[in-house]
């Protein structure tokens, strides 16, 4: 099972590295990644398969909205259906 993350807020050192290291320790695995820089403005998508996760897909994203919270960073966690049907016009 795949999941969409997308990590906004203002830039700063070692975004990457503490959402990626967060995801790895509850046993996601990152299949792609892009992330930009808008000015002062950081942004990021990843697609992570969650299907080893050490939780529920609902727990995992209240843990990435908290741990977001924690780094000053916006972090949604939504399964890569739901993503994709939001998206679709």
């Amino acid at each position: 099972m795949r999941a969409v993350v997308t990590v906004t807020g203002k830039d700063r050192t070692g975004i990457i590295a503490k959402v990626s290291n967060f995801l790895w320790e509850k046993g996601a695995n990152i299949e792609d990644i892009s992330q930009t820089i808008l000015g002062e403005y950081f942004a990021m998508i990843m697609i992570v398969d969650v299907s080893n996760a050490k939780c529920e897909l609902a727990k995992l994203a209240e843990e990435c909205t908290e741990m977001g919270k924690q780094i000053g960073m916006t972090i949604y966690l939504q399964h890569e259906d739901i993503f994709n049907a939001m998206h679709n016009v």
